[in-house]
């Protein structure tokens, strides 16, 4: 099922949520070794976990976590503008239409497979959740593997800049137009997972 959720009070307000963060700890801190904040050893929060984000979260029928994504505005801050503005030429994109992807988590225990699947169903949602909500543009930083994976989807996407090289890692920034196009963009590339756009529920 898709959870669609604003804001967050609680990395324990309920099991979706829960598991979300735990999650987020494995694989951006246990796996990928970035230092960010982490709750109780357990839970990956940082600053951006407030009552303005909105939250796109595949779970099974328990409400476990399989996969989320985290969306930021980007009229408010955001990681693109705080931290990494020079990977853009030009100014950071910004708008009341134009929201930022971060955290995009894949469970790890899922075997490859499957983990395609919910990635697809994923990325199929934040379209359907775009729509919705009168968004035309997403944004976002990504390591340059990640990055051409996600220029390969076959929607209407472009880098906002150069990938440059950081501590980090190779990262850089891109764009994504929204529009009621893209779901039969992505069909062609055997992205889209969901039987028509608008899928995803409210929790």
């Amino acid at each position: 099922m898709i959870i669609v959720q604003r804001g967050v009070s609680s990395p324990f307000e309920n099991r979706a949520l829960k598991s979300m963060f735990e999650e987020r700890k494995r694989v951006f801190v246990d796996l990928l070794g970035w230092d960010v904040p982490v709750i109780d050893n357990r839970f990956e929060v940082d600053r951006y976990d407030d009552e303005h984000a909105l939250y796109v979260i595949v779970a099974d029928q328990a409400g476990e976590h399989l996969g989320s994504a985290r969306l930021l505005q980007t009229t408010r801050p955001h990681i693109l503008a705080d931290l990494y503005p020079d990977l853009c030429i030009g100014d950071v994109p910004r708008g009341i239409r134009t929201l930022e992807i971060t955290r995009f988590c894949l469970a790890r225990s899922q075997r490859s497979g499957d983990r395609r699947h919910i990635r697809n169903l994923l990325v199929s949602a934040l379209v359907s959740v775009a729509l919705e909500h009168d968004v035309d543009q997403y944004t976002g930083v990504a390591e340059l593997g990640w990055m051409q994976q996600i220029l390969a989807f076959g929607w209407d996407c472009r880098p906002l800049g150069l990938p440059r090289r950081l501590d980090c890692g190779v990262l850089g920034a891109l764009s994504i137009s929204i529009n009621g196009q893209t779901p039969q963009l992505l069909a062609r590339n055997g992205i889209w997972s969901l039987s028509e756009p608008g899928f995803a529920r409210a929790a």
